[in-house]
C-alpha cells in the first residue's frame, strides 16, 4: 500500500490536469507514479520538463532505456524496473538485454549509469576512461548524468511512497 496517495483526474488541480491528461494520452493509461508526483506540482512540473528536454539528447531510446534500467537497479527502485522493463521491450531491448542492462552489462551506457548511481558521481579516473575508450564523449557523459538525476528521483519517490506499481511486476 502506498505510503504517499496518487491523487485522480478529479482531484487534480487546474495546473496538472493538463499534464496528466497529456501523460495518458501518450501513455496509454495514467501510471500511479506520476499521479503521485502530482502531489507536488512544482517536483511534477520539474521532473515533466526535464524529461522532456532530456528526449533530445543524443542518446537512443535503447541506451536511455539502458540507463534507466541500471539506475534503478542500483537504486532498488520496483517500481521503476517495472515501468522500464515494459518501456525497454518497446524500445527493442530483449528480455536478456534488459537484465544486461540492469547490471550494467549490456553496453558501456549501462554499465557508466550503474557507476554513476552506486559511487553518487565520483567515478574513479579508470571508469571515466573506460567510457571514454567505448565512445562515450564528454557530451554523451554529461547527458548520461543528467538521465540518471531524473531517473533518481522518480526511484527514490516511489522507494519512499512505496507507489502501487501498475505495470508487469519486476524486483530489485
Amino acid at each position: 500500500m502506498s505510503r504517499i496517495p496518487a491523487i485522480s483526474l478529479d482531484t487534480a488541480t487546474d495546473a496538472t490536469r493538463p499534464a496528466l491528461e497529456g501523460v495518458k494520452k501518450k501513455i496509454g493509461f495514467l501510471p500511479n507514479v506520476f499521479t503521485t508526483l502530482a502531489q507536488a506540482p512544482v517536483a511534477f512540473d520539474t521532473y515533466l520538463q526535464a524529461s522532456a528536454i532530456l528526449g533530445k539528447t543524443s542518446l537512443s531510446g535503447k541506451e536511455k532505456e539502458a540507463i534507466y534500467l541500471a539506475t534503478s537497479q542500483v537504486n532498488g527502485c520496483d517500481y521503476c524496473l517495472s515501468a522500464h522493463t515494459v518501456f525497454a521491450g518497446k524500445a527493442g531491448l530483449s528480455a536478456q538485454d534488459i537484465i544486461a542492462a540492469r547490471h550494467g552489462e549490456l553496453n558501456a551506457y549501462a554499465a557508466l549509469a550503474r557507476q554513476l548511481t552506486e559511487t553518487r558521481g565520483h567515478l574513479s579516473d579508470e571508469q571515466l576512461a573506460a567510457a571514454r575508450a567505448a565512445g562515450i564523449d564528454d557530451r554523451k557523459i554529461i547527458e548520461v548524468i543528467a538521465l540518471v538525476a531524473v531517473q533518481t528521483l522518480t526511484n527514490y519517490l516511489n522507494n519512499t511512497a512505496l507507489t502501487d506499481i501498475d505495470f508487469p511486476a519486476v524486483e530489485a
